[in-house]
């Protein structure tokens, strides 16, 4: 009775998603782009394609280098979107969700018997089977039962694709001994260096810290609590706040001089205002970040940010990311990527006005864009600055956001 959690994990959900819509990819290598261009990665890659080394953040030259075979297709994130929201229904056919952690990963909480070993995995069956005849019978997953949820997405990627791993209490620590640090949801590159600084190298000898070895290495509570849920103990999550809100979009070759980029970014500047008008947020400080192609100059990004009171207004944004634009200094070679980020961000009935500015005079017709464009596209309304970039910027989903279709689908 010691399983509390289950953990599904679409395997390679972007390219599986490919696969089942165009049949002729199954089987296949697959890279999916976020663009169709030589000078991209791979933001995700087919079952065969990892096989041969391909994975997330492959360049296509390495990609093609590995695999001669492999096929390429762009991205369609609203589909995948779509899919995504299929796939929870088909879990909810079985048993509540408690929480979707990204667009490919959720956890399901177990109650009453669905904590007995036997109908745990009978539960992981049933899911996995009502995935393949509700969505797609090439959409496998990994499932994982554990003690808590770290260990329940520990036990998802123990085996794949298409498995179904249980990591009982009574079994702990020798089970992950197997297992890399970096293995572990939590530690990445910079932890792993930080622990090996302490003559931490292997899984069980992280098994073996004590709660305050492991304060030391977090720097803090957070090194608690990761003692405790690699040793079975649920913790409660910590409620996060949203710190920070924003797009970037690598460019096609033809959008890559200084008119083209200026479009894209005033694209992604009102992708993101109305985002934060959505979620009820405010503004404090807006950054531009801007990525060159490799150039003798050996300069490949640029950086600058402006701070203002806090707003959500699109037309007082315009002017200043005109400003941090002029304020770049020449180009060393095309733009490669552009984006933008809105940070300082705090919820708008709590946001201080300006003295001299007490009321949100465009309010009105921000409400009136959002509407309009919601209702009948993104680019039904827009201000002329973005005119040259209104075709690109499609949504992107990131590792932990599942794009809202109402407020980020390209219409």
């Amino acid at each position: 009775m010691s399983l509390r959690t289950l953990y599904v994990d679409l395997n390679s959900f972007f390219a599986s998603v490919e696969q089942q819509l165009r049949p002729e990819l199954r089987g296949r290598p697959v890279g999916v782009l976020p663009v169709l261009a030589d000078t991209t990665c791979c933001i995700a890659a087919s079952i065969a394609a990892k096989r041969y080394g391909v994975k997330t953040g492959t360049p296509v030259w390495q990609a093609r280098k590995l695999c001669r075979d492999i096929v390429f297709v762009q991205a369609r994130p609203a589909t995948y979107v779509e899919i995504h929201h299929r796939i929870v229904a088909a879990v909810e056919s079985c048993t509540p969700v408690g929480e979707v952690l990204s667009i490919d990963e959720m956890a399901c909480g177990l109650m009453g018997r669905e904590r007995e070993e036997a109908q745990a995995i009978a539960l992981g069956r049933r899911i996995k089977r009502a995935i393949y005849e509700q969505v797609g019978e090439v959409l496998h997953s990994s499932v994982g039962i554990g003690p808590n949820r770290f260990l329940a997405k520990t036990a998802s990627n123990m085996q794949k694709p298409d498995g179904l791993v249980v990591i009982r209490r009574e079994d702990l620590p020798h089970c992950l001994y197997g297992l890399k640090l970096s293995d572990l949801n939590g530690i990445g590159r910079a932890m792993e260096a930080r622990l090996n600084r302490m003559g931490i190298h292997t899984v069980e000898q992280l098994c073996s810290a004590s709660r305050h070895t492991l304060r030391r290495a977090w720097n803090g509570i957070e090194g608690e609590r990761f003692h405790a849920r690699l040793h079975g103990e649920t913790v409660a999550s910590i409620p996060t706040q949203r710190s920070s809100l924003g797009h970037s979009h690598v460019l096609p070759p033809d959008m890559r001089g200084p008119d083209g980029a200026l479009a894209v970014l005033f694209r992604l500047l009102h992708k993101a205002a109305m985002r934060l008008r959505h979620y009820g947020y405010c503004a404090g400080a807006l950054t531009l970040h801007l990525r060159y192609l490799d150039n003798p100059q050996g300069r490949r990004y640029w950086v600058d940010q402006a701070r203002f009171t806090p707003h959500a207004d699109t037309l007082r944004f315009n002017p200043v990311l005109a400003r941090l634009w002029h304020r770049r200094p020449p180009d060393p070679a095309p733009i490669l990527k552009v984006g933008v980020v809105f940070t300082e961000l705090v919820e708008a009935h709590q946001a201080t006005r300006d003295l001299f500015d007490p009321g949100d005079r465009h309010a009105g017709l921000n409400r009136t864009l959002d509407r309009i464009n919601q209702r009948y596209g993104p680019n039904t309304l827009y201000f002329g600055g973005a005119h040259q970039g209104r075709g690109a910027a499609p949504m992107r989903i990131a590792f932990s956001h599942v794009p809202e279709l109402q407020v980020e689908s390209d219409g």
